[in-house]
């Protein structure tokens, strides 16, 4: 497993944590131009939840992977959208209404995505 496959599940892992809904990952490697290898998108039911969320992934991330993002947009504002770069991997984490009006799934319909059970 390569180190970007390890920093993806931990990113999982912390949403995870605060029960994102639909989480995804999209592979983007063979996608010619794409801004990252990966894309890990979820949704959170309020802006305090996506703002918990991301606080979690920046946490387990850190702890179990050793980084830092690189910039973090939209947290702590009550932003619909909250966007993680971690290089490698971009994390977005949508409130519903926002998730299904930027639909990253089918601007990026090229690539593989892999979607995870909701945890309870």
């Amino acid at each position: 497993m390569t180190q970007t496959e390890k920093l993806v599940e931990s990113i999982v892992k912390g949403m995870q944590e605060k029960k994102a809904k639909g989480v995804a990952v999209a592979d983007l490697r063979k996608v010619e131009n794409a801004p990252a290898q990966y894309f890990v998108i979820c949704s959170g039911g309020s802006p305090q939840q996506a703002e918990a969320i991301s606080d979690s992934v920046w946490e387990t991330v850190r702890v179990e992977a050793g980084e830092k993002p690189a910039a973090v947009q939209g947290a702590r504002s009550g932003a619909q959208w909250v966007a993680m770069d971690y290089g490698t991997v971009m994390v977005h984490i949508f409130l519903p209404e926002a998730r299904e009006h930027y639909d990253l799934e089918n601007l990026w319909e090229d690539a593989p995505i892999k979607r995870y059970e909701d945890v309870e």
